[in-house]
């Protein structure tokens, strides 16, 4: 399904912005287990006296941890209901005016007017609309500005690695019985965007446990959010599990694009990060289910890295265990190799990889 009007003309995801506990103590969480930079800083050193905020790098994933300073107002809240959770997609656009304008006309709910910020290193320009639950999008023009992120930031004087991680590939949210479609129509009718890939429970489904999936695209087809729901199951389906504990939709999982996912594994495990294990069994029929790949398979086995082929080539991807008490948000590490999907194939494998840890949480 083509984008009829690609009028957001997105030059990428500028960041993602999590509102978490403490802000401090998840900065050095991402940095020592995720490699990533911290690059600049806000709060009330830098006069900012409502909030302390960290900016975090490396290639072109950019993270924004936040953390309200006061337990009063609507940050504190959405923490309270949400443990630490992403508020904000924010996208980088051409004319913040016009996608405000043109969003709202359509039907988007506005959170914030197109507003001009500024200070000694120059001024952008910024608005936002809702999306799922209390999931927001930004539109950013940054092209005025010389800074070290948005004003009221400070340098840090640390500078981002250019990887092992490269970008954000996808941004997965998960929305209520019966909203997918719901959301899949706000992307195309109020967003522009077209749908990319569409799963179903007869592709998404274990013993237990079933959901469906729609990804939505910009007109570039780079930035990618795929859309779940729940569906009937045995059991609860980890998709439930989300939307009990998360109180609501929200952001499930990002994906971490990488060029070399088996030293990036490697680097991650070593640092901690605790990634969802898949049985020996997967890798017995490997090569007779994808073909020829390029990697080692015992390395893959002993790594726990999924592979899938399509039309177009293959892809590489592991999925971490949630990253916080609540069993919420988790991260991907993907590697493509010519391959555009999501890892149709993997769904059976991995599902019931994840249902292994509901059950241990007695969330089955």
């Amino acid at each position: 399904m083509p984008a009829t009007d690609d009028f957001l003309k997105i030059r990428s995801i500028d960041h993602l912005e999590f509102w978490v506990g403490n802000a401090r103590q998840a900065a050095f969480f991402y940095a020592h287990a995720f490699g990533l930079a911290v690059t600049a800083y806000a709060g009330l050193e830098t006069k900012v006296r409502d909030r302390a905020s960290y900016v975090l790098q490396q290639g072109k994933i950019r993270f924004v941890l936040t953390t309200p300073l006061q337990p009063e107002g609507f940050p504190a809240d959405h923490i309270h209901r949400h443990g630490d959770g992403v508020r904000d997609i924010a996208l980088e656009v051409e004319d913040v005016d016009r996608s405000f304008a043109e969003t709202t006309r359509r039907g988007a709910k506005g959170v914030q007017e197109p507003t001009t910020v500024q200070d000694e290193f120059g001024s952008i320009r910024r608005a936002s609309i809702a999306t799922y639950g209390d999931t927001i999008h930004s539109f950013i023009d940054r092209s005025k500005y010389k800074g070290a992120f948005l004003p009221g930031y400070r340098a840090t004087g640390e500078q981002p690695k250019p990887g092992p991680l490269l970008y954000v590939d996808h941004v997965v949210g998960n929305v209520g019985l019966g909203d997918m479609n719901r959301f899949v129509a706000f992307y195309r009718d109020v967003m522009g965007f077209s749908q990319f890939q569409h799963f179903d429970d007869k592709d998404i489904s274990t013993e237990y446990s079933a959901l469906m999936s729609k990804v939505m695209a910009d007109g570039s087809g780079k930035v990618k959010f795929p859309i779940n729901e729940p569906a009937a199951g045995k059991r609860k389906s980890q998709i439930e599990e989300y939307l009990e504990y998360y109180r609501g939709p929200g952001v499930q999982h990002v994906a971490l694009a990488t060029n070399d996912i088996c030293k990036t594994v490697s680097r991650l495990r070593d640092t901690g990060i605790p990634f969802i294990s898949v049985p020996y069994s997967y890798y017995e029929m490997l090569e007779d289910r994808v073909g020829k790949i390029d990697e080692d398979k015992g390395e893959l086995s002993r790594l726990g890295i999924l592979v899938d082929r399509d039309d177009e080539g293959y892809l590489l991807q592991i999925f971490t265990k949630p990253v916080e008490d609540r069993p919420t948000v988790f991260f991907e590490v993907i590697e493509r190799k010519g391959s555009k999907g999501f890892g149709k194939g993997n769904f059976k494998a991995l599902f019931e990889a994840i249902e292994r840890e509901q059950a241990l949480r007695g969330n089955l």
